[in-house]
């Protein structure tokens, strides 16, 4: 998982959070690849930012590749990355982390999209460290789920 880079995106509402689990990723050894915003814009707008990082997901063949994409709710954010074929986007924003165990291990989940007007760095750095951690079950029940999730056109 280290071998591969964490491909991070954010808005303005997200940048400040995206640069401090940046630099958390980066001090716990993974590689990440930022697809912006690269500054403070404050009238950005996101389907631009999650556009690129969801790209990279769709176009990852290896299926070790893994999004973190910030914005104020993470709602609207995961429902562009959820837009392209092969991305399951989940949202986080706060609470038991139990829902981010589930997105792994019962959806694969490839992207976390995080609410970052609703938690601390503190609470996103655990809950990072949890989602990346947490392995895909590989059973068979989830295997056809996300089958037939990925034949919906």
């Amino acid at each position: 998982m280290k071998s591969h880079p964490i491909i991070l995106a954010s808005d303005h509402a997200g940048y400040a959070l995206k640069e401090e689990i940046k630099a958390f990723l980066t001090e716990k050894g993974f590689k990440t690849d930022d697809m912006g915003a690269h500054a403070f814009v404050e009238d950005d707008d996101y389907p631009y930012f999650m556009t690129q990082a969801a790209l990279r997901i769709a176009q990852d063949s290896s299926g070790f590749a893994r999004a973190i994409i910030f914005g104020k709710s993470g709602q609207g954010e995961a429902m562009v990355a959820n837009r392209f074929p092969g991305v399951r986007a989940v949202v986080y924003y706060g609470g038991t982390h139990e829902i981010l165990k589930l997105s792994r291990q019962h959806n694969d989940a490839n992207v976390l999209s995080i609410g970052a007007g609703f938690v601390s760095g503190e609470e996103a750095k655990q809950a990072v460290i949890e989602w990346l951690e947490t392995p895909f079950s590989n059973e068979e029940r989830h295997k056809r789920r996300i089958g037939e999730m990925d034949s919906i056109e």
